[in-house]
């Protein structure tokens, strides 16, 4: 095999070995060998049990309806997966939550004053076009026929009804509204158009409402994921022109209830007041392109500059207004009342460290079926606790408990997995090692990883253990990724978007998110997102899903199994220096680009004790290991404490300050991007500072970032003298039978 060494981390030191914190504490075994550690032992057996089959079985039972949160069809889906946790024989808990959680009841876009159509015959209103807000059903796909779908919508839109002149945005970023406004446009009392793509929708919504915008209709342009791209589905994957992208538009400082900010949303919770909680006070609705053709080709303001980026996909001329004559109406009605929904915890409790929890999650919730999304993760989520399941029936259980957590309302604001963590904070902060995230996790063959520095060891040794979805023979993830062994994988940082983000950026636990992908098309919160169009575009085969689960199982089993838990020390003041370095290129203030430097310095120093210590422990491992099974429980304490001062590497990023104007993301390391919601922002605190040109804030927060670093510091020197008390600091033990 490939042993992969970290990069040397400052002047003179040599590259670090990490194969042993890959593999669990042992070389990986040879083909045909038997395994021996503990890892080994637990990964065979966990990855003998996932099949296709099963994964195409939980595929049909949990895509069998709609199932929008806090609807019918959301408590029954609660009720199958409690019912398959139970049935697994995993001990289960299903903790309700109660949010605010609207629904729509009426959606209507219409084109008012067409001059170019004929006189209606039907009664209908002269020169009025009904637009449609809800995909054709398909002859193809009967279950786009189902009657609990509904028309496509934006969750917390307020409820209103407006004509008005149209104003094309692009993407409404907060970019395109500031060229807007260099231009002269105003959005002021206007009906706002803008496409899917480049932020979270709620970032569209806020930006339109700032600019003073009456209405926003957002729309999937063909050039982004429609005809543009390839065949539409039925015939391809791609979206055809009435697939609508439906979605929540709340962008709030935190996710989670929004009633109940940092705190769990149960039956007693204090509860803010709707009306002052920043909700949106303009109808949103989203729309199809073929819908969004009607009113692109009636345009005739200002065409859009050919190099500006703004022209689309559609056969038209794309402009800045509609003219004096266009008029667009946009109603939307919704409700928004406090609806029920509830989170599915199974657990297996560890027999060595059952207060260190790793938890793997994926939320339930769906716009629609949910095939895609959320249910190609879904399924993995439940492959992966019936292995751990079927090995605890055949006598093998975790050294740590692994928890499997089905979370609800991801979709409307990650709303379940953020009352969970805020309901669990302090167990958390006391015995959370890692959270493995899946959501929409297998799209396709081609794998690929967000995650925290401290784990990236750690799945890339998951990796090393799997084959290849539809791979060459022998070929391994982690061939696929590294190009055969030529490249360092590249694994992406965590922003927002999922249920990692209170783990995450609330309670600083090292996270990950797996995906696969590399199939052509896209049904993303649309009716169309089936059964039948998964196993049309992504297979039937469920190769990637496969992939999938038994990478998930080798990184629970590293986790979990591992004599001292796999976290990287050196990745701390590694990665501190990569992002630091990359700040640094987007300042050209002196002051600012010397604090950088300094703490590019700190971080280093931090870089290379974690790799003494990281080097220390995978050089120990195998002695540690043996002294933890067989000699005392003084030695298991002691390895305890080691796992207790690597998880306080992670906690050490935290700060109870939180970010300017967003005190619920306490992590100094990652938060989700305040004009983009999806992207990472990464050393938030400082980037913020940096981005915002104010010289104070940036003093303010470099000797904030040197605590941190003052703090990861003293962690690395307790898993140190931890390490020592194993053999009373005089090194390895001898053999057993020796003393």
């Amino acid at each position: 095999m490939t042993v992969i060494h970290l990069r040397a981390i400052f002047s003179g030191v040599i590259a670090v070995p990490v194969v042993a914190l890959l593999c669990g504490g042992a070389p990986l075994p040879a083909a045909g060998i038997t395994p021996f550690t503990p890892v080994d032992r637990a990964l065979r057996m966990l990855n003998a049990v996932p099949t296709a089959t099963s994964l195409g079985a939980w595929h049909e039972l949990l895509g069998s309806e709609p199932h929008v949160a806090g609807t019918d069809g959301d408590l029954r889906e609660i009720a199958r997966i409690q019912n398959a946790f139970v049935d697994m024989g995993i001990a289960t808990t299903v903790e309700e939550f109660d949010a605010l959680l609207p629904q729509a009841t009426e959606a209507l876009v219409e084109i008012v004053g067409a001059t170019d159509i004929a006189p209606p015959v039907d009664g209908t209103r002269r020169g009025v076009i009904a637009l449609p807000t809800v995909e054709r059903n398909l002859a193809e796909d009967p279950a786009t026929t189902h009657p609990g779908l509904t028309f496509g919508w934006n969750a917390y839109s307020a409820s209103g009804d407006v004509t008005a002149g149209i104003v094309y945005a692009n993407y409404g970023t907060k970019a395109d509204f500031a060229k807007l406004q260099a231009l002269g446009v105003d959005c002021k009392g206007k009906v706002v158009l803008a496409r899917y793509g480049g932020n979270f929708r709620g970032y569209k919504a806020k930006f339109a409402e700032e600019a003073g915008a009456a209405a926003l209709i957002i729309y999937t342009d063909p050039a982004d994921t429609g005809v543009n791209k390839g065949k539409v589905w039925p015939a391809g994957g791609w979206a055809n022109d009435t697939c609508v992208q439906r979605g929540s538009i709340l962008a709030s400082d935190q996710p989670g209830d929004p009633t109940t900010p940092f705190n769990p949303s149960d039956p007693t919770a204090a509860r803010c007041d709707t009306e002052a909680i920043g909700l949106p006070k303009i109808p949103v609705q989203p729309i199809g392109y073929a819908a969004a053709a009607e009113i692109v080709r009636r345009m005739q303001g200002e065409p859009v500059a050919a190099d500006s980026g703004w022209k689309g996909g559609l056969p038209f001329e794309y402009r800045i207004t509609g003219g004096d004559a266009l008029q667009v109406r946009v109603k939307v009605v919704q409700d928004r009342k406090i609806r029920r929904s509830a989170n599915i915890i199974g657990m297996i409790p560890g027999a060595v460290h059952p207060e260190q929890l790793i938890i793997i999650g994926c939320h339930h919730d769906a716009w629609c079926f949910g095939a895609a999304d959320p249910l190609a993760g879904t399924i993995v989520l439940m492959e992966c606790a019936r292995s751990f399941a079927e090995s605890l029936r055949a006598g093998e259980r975790p050294a740590r408990t692994v928890v499997f957590a089905a979370w609800g309302a991801e979709e409307f604001g990650i709303i379940g997995s953020t009352e969970w963590v805020e309901g669990h904070r302090d167990r958390l902060l006391r015995g959370a090692v890692a959270y493995v995230n899946l959501d929409m996790a297998a799209m396709g063959p081609t794998f690929g990883a967000s995650c925290s520095p401290s784990l990236r060891e750690a799945v890339l040794g998951a990796t090393v253990r799997v084959a290849q979805a539809r791979g060459a023979a022998n070929e391994t993830v982690y061939d696929r990724l590294s190009g055969g062994g030529r490249n360092e994988p590249q694994f992406g940082t965590l922003g927002g978007g999922s249920d990692h983000v209170a783990f995450n950026c609330h309670i600083g636990v090292a996270s990950a998110s797996f995906g696969s992908g590399g199939s052509e098309g896209n049904s993303y919160h649309s009716n169309y997102d089936t059964i039948a169009w998964y196993r049309s575009v992504v297979g039937d085969d469920y190769a990637p899903a496969l992939m999938v689960t038994r990478v998930t199982n080798a990184l629970a089993a590293i986790l979990a199994d591992s004599s001292v838990l796999p976290l990287s020390a050196a990745r701390h003041g590694i990665d501190g220096q990569r992002f630091l370095r990359a700040l640094k290129e987007r300042t050209t203030a002196p002051e600012v680009a010397l604090s950088i430097d300094q703490l590019i310095e700190r971080a280093g120093r931090t870089a290379e004790s974690g790799a003494q210590l990281d080097a220390a422990l995978a050089s120990a491992h195998p002695w540690i290991g043996t002294a933890a099974a067989n000699r005392s429980q003084s030695a298991r304490d002691a390895c305890a404490a080691i796992d207790r001062a690597l998880i306080s590497l992670d906690r050490a990023w935290l700060d109870d300050a939180g970010l300017e104007g967003r005190p619920w993301f306490r992590s100094m390391l990652a938060a989700s991007d305040k004009d983009s919601g999806y992207a990472a922002t990464m050393l938030p605190l400082l980037t913020e500072a940096v981005d915002a040109g104010d010289v104070n804030r940036v003093r303010a927060a470099v000797v904030r970032y040197q605590a941190v670093f003052d703090r990861l510091d003293r962690g690395i020197d307790q898993a140190r003298a931890a390490m020592q008390s194993v053999s009373g600091g005089n090194g390895p033990p001898a053999p057993l039978g020796t003393r």
